[in-house]
């Protein structure tokens, strides 16, 4: 593993998602991250089945150390001062004002170690008629625009993943690097302040462009259509997904494909404007053809002529895939007493060396002794 963060230490205080995404994105690089939780319980994700290492906690708390530590006892406020004075980067995801009553708001942290990167992750931002509000991943996916962009208005009902949860922490690791980055050459810290609404409308950029542009509202259906993307079941119920964008060729080879070499000559598919305007003309018709094959062989045939084009997997077929397993994208790690953690490593590689090495999550205040350890050299 190509450790590009070895040498930088992160104090993560987060919960839930937004926080340990991003200090687990930090980790992944190679960073000394090193979570911080209440005695007792931990980060409140942890929780499942009477336990303390739920999935959800897994996933985002690889590559992590635990302490747990209450900031309103003496001794371990001095413990976490001192996990203050050394770190490069301290990360929390509490509401506006919760940092200050634990005893870790920024000027307090700031007077500890100047040099620090402290990042702030909020659901609306610091100030404002919504700074006091709750939000969690639906509120910011909604209050941004991109829920409008998910839900089938046909059946409208949420769907898909936290991705206002992940994509703020990513958006926030990126802002930790370039403060890093800014501070080899200045020596100064900086604040970095993530919202999830900030987040997510930055995410949803190409909706506001259309819109701040072409006076354009985007729905649910609009980028498919442009782009020419399709899902399709197979004769054996199985789906495929196309996405066949504006080069001719691919859809040559897909009415090749479909042994239905007139299909561009239709006035309404003949050229590329003709099929997005008749896009549900299009689909109707590809239903009816695609029920004749299954999914492996629409996928030999399609792969023989070329056609941008993917199996739907469900999660199970992906880690079976070809390509999957040679990029060796499942790692595992043994811990001495949850046993084998799998998961899915880091995409980002370094002169063509993949980061196979991984460290299971931690149990909660599993690292104490070795933390103390260390702070006691210091």
């Amino acid at each position: 593993m190509s450790k590009v963060l070895e040498g930088i230490t992160v104090i993560e205080q987060g919960t839930f998602i937004t926080g340990p995404a991003a200090g687990m994105l930090l980790g992944d690089l190679g960073a000394n991250v090193i979570k911080v939780e209440m005695p007792g319980k931990g980060d409140p994700f942890r929780a499942f089945k009477g336990g303390l290492y739920s999935p959800h906690y897994q996933t985002y708390n690889r590559n992590k150390r635990s302490i747990a530590l209450n900031t309103k006892e003496p001794e371990d406020l001095a413990t976490f001062d001192a996990l203050i004075r050394n770190a490069d980067v301290y990360i929390q995801n509490f509401r506006p004002g919760t940092a200050e009553r634990l005893g870790a708001g920024e000027a307090r942290l700031r007077e500890l170690n100047p040099r620090l990167i402290y990042c702030a992750i909020s659901g609306f931002g610091n100030d404002g008629p919504y700074a006091g509000r709750p939000s969690y991943d639906t509120v910011a996916q909604a209050a941004s625009g991109f829920l409008k962009l998910l839900v089938n208005p046909e059946n409208p009902r949420v769907v898909g993943p936290a991705m206002a949860d992940a994509l703020s922490g990513f958006y926030a690791a990126y802002g930790i690097l370039g403060a890093l980055v800014e501070r080899g050459r200045t020596g100064q810290g900086r604040r970095v302040d993530v919202s999830m609404l900030e987040a997510m409308c930055h995410f949803n950029l190409d909706a506001f462009t259309h819109y701040l542009s072409e006076n354009e509202i985007m729905g649910p259906y609009s980028r498919p259509q442009v782009s020419q993307s399709y899902v399709m079941q197979c004769a054996d119920s199985k789906w495929v997904a196309l996405h066949m964008s504006s080069p001719e060729k691919f859809w040559r080879g897909l009415a090749n494909a479909m042994e239905h070499p007139e299909l561009l000559q239709d006035e309404r598919f003949a050229t590329r404007e003709g099929r997005i305007d008749n896009q549900e003309q299009m689909i109707g018709m590809l239903k009816q053809v695609f029920r004749r094959y299954d999914r492996a062989e629409w996928c030999r045939r399609l792969e023989a002529e070329d056609v941008p084009h993917a199996p739907m997997y469900d999660t199970d077929e992906v880690l079976r895939d070809p390509q999957v397993k040679h990029l060796q994208l499942e790692v595992s790690a043994e811990h001495p007493t949850v046993g084998t953690f799998r998961t899915l490593r880091s995409p980002v590689s370094y002169d063509g060396v993949k980061p196979l090495e991984v460290m299971a999550p931690p149990v909660l205040d599993e690292h104490r002794d070795e933390i103390l350890a260390e702070v006691k050299r210091r």
